[in-house]
Formats: C-alpha cells, structure tokens, sequence
C-alpha cells in the first residue's frame, strides 16, 4: 500500500511505469499455468516457445500503446517535433508481428500441431485479458489520477465489503450456492458487497475530489516534472464535475419504486397538493386536505462526479468481480492455489488484480461517454495544422 501511494505522489509517468510493470508479470504469471501444467512435453521438444510468447506480448504491447502514444505527441507542443516517427508506429508493430506469426508457425513440431495451437490459443486469450482490458489505462491515468484511484479504491472496497458480508450472512438466508466451482462465494457477500459499496463509493469520490492534483488532466511526460506540474501544486481548470452543484432528481425516477424503499432514502420530500390551495407544498403527516403528488429530491453542495462514482460502483461490484471468478476457475482447472508467490501471503499480481482489468476497461468507456467534452484542444489544432501540405494551409487560413 505505501508502495502504491508512493507512486501515485510520484507523478503521473510513475503510475505509468508500475502499470507497465504489473502487466509484464500479469502476462508471465498466466503464461506461465499451461507452461508448467506441460513443461515435460515442451521442453526439449517445441524450439523457442518462451522466445514465441514474449514477442506476441511485445507486439499487443506496440500495438495497444501506439494510439496513445499518438495522442500523447499531439497533445503536447513540447513533443511536435516527435510527430515525423509517429506515422511509423503501425509499420513497426505490422513487421514484428509479421515476423512472430512466421516464427510461430515455422516452429510447429510434427504430433504436436494441436498441442501448439492450443498454446497459442492461451496465450492470445492472456493477452486479452491483460493488455486488451488494459489498453486504455494510461489514458485513464492522464485524464486525471482520480480516474485511476477511484476504480482501484471502488474494487478493493467490494472485496473488503463482499469478504465480510458472506463471513457474517453467507448462506443465512440464500442457501443455493452463486458459483458452482468457488464454494467460498455467497449471495450474501455479492449483495452485501455491491450494497456497501455503491452506499460509500459516494464518499469515497466525495473525499479524492476535493483533492485538486487528482481531478486535474496533465500532458506533461517528464521523469522530473517541472515545478508547476508536481503533484501537490497541480493546477488546472477543474471540469465541471468536480465543482460544487446541486441536483435535482426528475420525479419520474421515484415512480419506479415502491413509496416504502423510496421513504428510506435521505433527504427525498413527499410533495402534495392541497384541497383548498392548487400550489404544490410539502407534505404534512396528518393533515387530511393533503394529497400524494410527487417525490422529489434535492442535493446541495454535492460534487456531480459523486453520482458518476456511484454508476462506477455499480459496475465494480456486479461485474468486475466476475473477473476474480474466471481466476478461479484458472487456479481450479490447472490445480494450483495461486499464481505465483510474489506477494507474500497473497499469491500473484494476477490474485490480488483479477477483478481491477475490467474495472479499468469500463472506467475508459464511461469517461469517454459522459464525461468528456471535447476531443479537440489547441496543442492538436497545431499538430493537424503542421501536417497539412502549404495549400492546404493557404485554403485554411481562407476558411477561418
């Protein structure tokens, strides 16, 4: 944990750089179960299939985070001068592929065709799972730390939450069992768990947005940041979503639930109108000349990304757990308890991130959907500007 503070106080290029890192091991760690379930028919039998594996995983690895790095040179006008190699990204990662797919199959060995194709359907299946769910996280890290600590915090808050509702409730009162091949999970934690979680990734989010540097999007790419752009003094004109507000709930959403679940939420106001009045006021308990009109809610001072966070939650604790139930189903059809034993006492990367993959994949899309508001900025203006021919800059000035 003082580990992953630490480079979140880092910066963001250090976010960066431990998320390459873990996806270094999350690949070795999955390659590695069929590795070792098989090693006396691959060794001295099947020539360079480590060799095979590491270079399908350098290919997604240009190919996932080519896009960004694009992205990244655009938006920087420090970095223009980067935009000549750009355009070779795809020709780079077209010819290693190239090269790898000839490799793999010039060394597929004669009674071993089918045991090879099952390997490199295994490994293509780890790269799916690892650097495609992760292909966008260094977007999310750049569009704000906060898009990537809040997801982390809303999953470790489920497995927290869901751990102690299954210890104290589990089978008390469901007793069908929720996954066949993982006895240990109950309805209960997974109700429980998305219960808890969605109540208090609402003051989770609450907390992490009053913190200016974490809600603040950077284009700055330096091992030593300048002073301006440090953690502590980042600065920034903060989105809307991370400016106070006050929300007002439609009533219609209130007409989708019983009266009694609606009564129980905090701060909801009956609202009735009166026999001898036609204005709308708020409910009396008792008064006879009041009749049922609507609900209504009211948030004051609220920060919007508040309401964000509580969707995210409902994804985290639904969804994303299904993540750590296919690891399950890994570790129980090779026969093993964990992956690896890097972390002492809690396995490998791969035990303790299972369910974060998906999460971040989800947060990627639900940014770019509702939170973004703009794909265009002025350092990508001049980027565009700067690869057109000089006609085209003439018919541009024309057009302006």
């Amino acid at each position: 944990m003082c580990f992953f503070l630490g480079c979140i106080l880092s910066g963001h290029i250090y976010v960066c750089l431990l998320v390459a890192f873990v996806e270094l091991l999350l690949f070795r760690e999955l390659v590695r179960v069929r590795y070792n379930a098989f090693f006396h028919t691959i060794q001295d039998t099947i020539p360079l299939f480590r060799t095979t594996q590491w270079l399908w995983f350098v290919v997604a690895i240009l190919y996932a985070y080519g896009d960004f790095t694009s992205d990244f040179i655009t938006s920087n006008t420090d970095l223009h001068h980067l935009q000549a190699y750009v355009r070779f990204f795809p020709s780079i990662s077209f010819v290693l592929y190239s090269v790898t797919f000839v490799l793999t199959i010039a060394t597929m060995q004669t009674g071993y065709i089918k045991f090879q194709l099952n390997q490199l359907s295994w490994t293509m299946m780890v790269l799916c799972l690892t650097v495609g769910q992760l292909k966008y996280i260094m977007h999310n890290i750049y569009n704000g730390l906060f898009w990537f600590v809040l997801p982390v915090l809303l999953v470790i808050t489920n497995d927290i939450m869901a751990y102690v509702c299954g210890m104290t409730c589990g089978r008390k009162f469901i007793h069908h069992a929720f996954i066949p091949f993982s006895p240990n999970k109950t309805w209960e934690g997974f109700i429980g768990g998305a219960v808890f979680t969605m109540v208090l990734s609402w003051y989770i989010s609450r907390m992490l947005a009053q913190f200016q540097w974490l809600a603040c999007p950077t284009n700055e790419f330096n091992l030593f940041p300048s002073e301006k752009q440090q953690l502590p003094l980042l600065t920034c004109d903060l989105h809307p979503i991370f400016q106070h507000a006050h929300y007002h709930f439609s009533p219609q959403l209130f007409e989708l639930l019983p009266p009694p679940i609606i009564n129980m939420i905090p701060g909801v106001k009956e609202m009735c109108t009166s026999l001898e009045e036609e204005d709308i006021t708020a409910c009396i308990s008792g008064e006879v000349n009041h009749t049922h009109h609507h609900f209504e809610l009211l948030l004051k001072n609220v920060y919007p990304v508040q309401l964000h966070a509580v969707a995210l939650s409902m994804f985290a604790s639904l969804v994303a757990p299904f993540g750590g139930f296919l690891a399950s189903a890994i570790k129980r059809a090779y026969g093993i308890k964990d992956f690896d034993s890097i972390i002492p006492g809690h396995g490998g990367v791969m035990d303790r991130l299972d369910c974060q993959l998906l999460m971040a994949l989800c947060v990627w899309v639900y940014y770019n959907t509702f939170i973004k508001m703009g794909s265009l900025s002025v350092p990508k203006a001049v980027y565009m500007y700067n690869m057109l021919s000089p006609q085209e800059r003439i018919d541009f000035m024309i057009a302006i």
